[in-house]
């Protein structure tokens, strides 16, 4: 009855008409290249059109009632109430069965910070896509996995010996067995056992919190290779072999005693972002050579007064001019996103992170990129070119936007030109041979200019020198009593 249901789901999948099957191959092994607008509605008009999901529009990054969060953070917090069992049975939500959308994520701040890790590399992002697709008592496991296997094979044209599936091994001690039913169903559907991974509780048992809902997940995973057995490559942090897709299967409660109670209704919640799927169906290793981010690539070289972007990181990338270009990039959309959905600059919480992501970029704008004042508001549009039709609020905004970066870049262009002459005025004074720099004026360029301190902490980093952190650690703390 399983591989008769599966037959026939596959018959009535038929690709949809962007691709065909004797279509060309790209370096990737996928498809020609698609544009990142039709892999967003691919997928969106995939769940929708044939598979009877509810479309539901992305709710704004400051989150709705949840103080435990800085940002909306991924896609299914605007569910949390249908998955908590909280949700008032008098609204919408009440009765959604069936849900799938791209979800607006900002991760700077809170337990999923990635700030600090932007631009240093070619795949951190403070704000990201999240596609998902939810089933809330409906379909489970079987109609879950078989979707997504369809989608990506069928769909997109990945080919399937690029892909892997790990799965949830169990744990003796929480008394939770292997997730062998999820392991059969892509047995089932045809993935071979030797890309068939079990990993435990750390990689493939998700959790909301401490407490909630939780449940085993199966993820899919993406080989840039190829032609190869790169088993051993899955969740080791490898470049090359990438985490797509993962598909949770929420059928347990963690008690405040953390022990889990099975729940009366199974679900299913998922979640792929948007930037590392169009990464592999264009064929590129970096997030930032696709065509989510090369427009603003080339708007901010016209700006600026450096050589146009080469991808480069590490000691390769001299001056940080590379970095600088996927810092702006990153934080303009972060910036447009934020103000667009009522989060402005300020001194605590979301509006402070978003200070210190305005601050940085103005300072790699300005310093490393050598644009003039305004350049990083006039990047503005081509945000708004590039995401304004999945979320039209950009396009409304488009002007306050531009004003609220402006009026913020003005106040902190001052304080850079002041900070950065007592950085240099300190660093000729310094003991070169110990190369650390004094806490107490790291402190001043904090209290008195603005300066944020994991600012300050780059641009010592790019002298070679350090802070004393200790000691700075010890004036923070008394400025706090």
């Amino acid at each position: 009855m399983f591989r008769f249901g599966l037959r026939r789901l596959r018959q009535l999948d038929r690709p949809l008409s962007l691709l065909s099957a004797g279509s060309a191959r790209s370096s990737s092994g996928c498809a020609p290249e698609l544009p990142a607008a039709r892999v967003r509605s691919t997928f969106l008009e995939f769940f929708r059109q044939r598979h009877g999901h509810l479309l539901v529009p992305s709710s704004p990054v400051r989150p709705r009632g949840d103080p435990s969060l800085l940002f909306v953070n991924a896609g299914m917090n605007q569910f949390k109430p249908v998955l908590l069992g909280t949700v008032d049975p008098r609204s919408a939500m009440a009765s959604y069965r069936r849900a799938v959308n791209s979800q607006k994520c900002v991760r700077a701040g809170g337990k999923h910070n990635d700030l600090e890790d932007v631009g240093r590399d070619v795949y951190h992002h403070t704000f990201f896509e999240m596609l998902g697709n939810w089933s809330f008592g409906d379909y489970f496991k079987e109609e879950a996995c078989s979707m997504a296997w369809n989608l990506l094979t069928e769909h997109y044209g990945i080919p399937a010996d690029r892909l892997y599936v790990s799965y949830f091994a169990g744990d003796a001690a929480s008394g939770l067995s292997a997730d062998e039913e999820t392991r059969q169903i892509w047995l089932d559907i045809g993935v071979p056992p030797s890309r068939l991974l079990p990993f435990g509780l750390k990689e493939n048992f998700w959790e909301m919190g401490e407490s909630g809902p939780c449940g085993p997940c199966t993820e899919i995973h993406y080989d840039h290779g190829g032609g190869r057995d790169a088993a051993q490559l899955v969740n080791a942090d490898s470049p090359d072999v990438v985490e797509i897709w993962n598909l949770v299967f929420i059928q347990y409660n963690r008690e405040t005693d953390h022990s889990l109670r099975l729940l009366p209704r199974f679900s299913v919640d998922t979640g792929m972002g948007l930037e590392r799927l169009v990464s592999v169906l264009q064929g590129k290793r970096s997030n930032y050579d696709t065509d989510l981010f090369t427009p603003l690539l080339h708007a901010i070289h016209q700006r600026s007064k450096v050589g146009a972007y080469r991808g480069l990181t590490g000691a390769a990338d001299q001056g940080k001019v590379d970095m600088a270009y996927r810092v702006v990039a990153d934080h303009i959309r972060t910036l447009s996103v934020c103000i667009a959905d009522g989060i402005h600059p300020g001194m605590s919480g979301a509006e402070l992170v978003l200070r210190r992501i305005l601050r940085r970029a103005v300072r790699f704008c300005v310093e490393v990129l050598q644009a003039p004042p305004g350049a990083l508001a006039s990047l503005v549009p081509v945000v708004t070119h590039t995401l304004g039709d999945v979320y039209p609020e950009l396009h409304t905004e488009v002007d306050r936007i531009m004003d609220i970066v402006n009026e913020n870049e003005a106040h902190f262009l001052s304080s850079l030109q002041q900070g950065s002459r007592l950085i240099h005025r300190t660093l000729n004074k310094m003991d070169q041979k110990h190369g650390v720099f004094p806490a107490p004026v790291v402190w001043s360029l904090h209290r008195d200019l603005g300066f944020p301190l994991d600012l300050v902490d780059l641009m010592l980093e790019e002298r070679g020198v350090r802070v004393d952190r200790q000691e700075l650690d010890r004036l923070v703390a008394g400025n706090l009593k």
